[in-house]
């Protein structure tokens, strides 16, 4: 299923759990475990919503809904399969069987330093993530990846010190955290490729024109007068200027 279908059944689930569901018009329902506690749901539904159905109320393990902020890493096991997988709670249909498990956070230590002071050196990343050297390349983050990103990949490139192919092969990361726990070498691989993106950003990639002359003519105060009028305008006359705004937009 690719990530267009992906959506388009997030979409028809989130229809029915926001119109309303009648017992009487579900036609097929599945049986889940949630916390080892025993529910049955309508098999339409993502695991979030079916979590939801059930009663449960999401405080953490929540955000976009959508499948791009990696809030709702989930981790489970289907019935007479060994293995246990991950995904994000969101774009993913539950399954007769499902015994499953929210991890609203996955405990990593993040390395703090000024990307600033350092220099463009390959060794950036074994000096704030020492661990990829203990990498095997067993393949279990990409694996473990619900954005289908190569992780392992992206790592032994850190290892090479290849900024840009960090930077291009994590691009679609949404730091969800599951790599790094399924990772046998425990290595914290969403923030080695944060740090990979960053320093590509700050040193690899040539300054845009764009940035440069749009950055001049904010400095030059261009946009205060036009920016103090909008600050000054009522709710109701910024809802106006939005609606209108939105008008001179084509949608695709």
């Amino acid at each position: 299923m690719d990530r267009e279908d992906i959506m388009e059944m997030i979409k028809e689930s989130n229809r029915s759990v926001t119109t309303g569901m009648d017992e009487k018009d579900i036609e097929h329902w599945v049986t889940i475990y949630v916390m080892g506690k025993e529910y049955r749901v309508p098999a339409v539904l993502t695991v979030m919503q079916a979590m939801e159905y059930a009663g449960y109320r999401f405080i953490r393990s929540c955000g976009c809904r959508a499948g791009f902020c990696g809030a709702c890493a989930t981790v489970y096991r289907t019935k007479d399969d060994y293995r246990l997988k991950t995904a994000m709670a969101c774009q993913t249909r539950v399954e007769d069987g499902m015994y499953l498990v929210q991890i609203p956070f996955s405990p990593a230590q993040k390395a703090l330093g000024d990307i600033e002071s350092e220099e463009y050196d390959a060794n950036v990343f074994l000096k704030w993530y020492p661990e990829i050297a203990r990498c095997l390349s067993c393949n279990t983050c990409t694996k473990a990846c619900p954005q289908d990103i190569e992780v392992m990949d992206y790592i032994q490139a850190a290892l090479r010190g290849d900024f840009e192919k960090v930077a291009e092969i994590s691009f679609d990361c949404i730091q969800c955290g599951l790599c790094a726990i399924r990772c046998p070498a425990e290595i914290v691989q969403y923030h080695v490729g944060q740090l990979g993106r960053r320093m590509y950003g700050r040193y690899g990639l040539p300054r845009e024109e764009n940035v440069e002359k749009r950055s001049k003519e904010v400095t030059d105060k261009k946009f205060d007068e036009e920016y103090e009028k909008t600050m000054s305008l009522e709710t109701e006359e910024l809802q106006s200027v939005y609606v209108e705004y939105q008008k001179t937009r084509e949608v695709y």
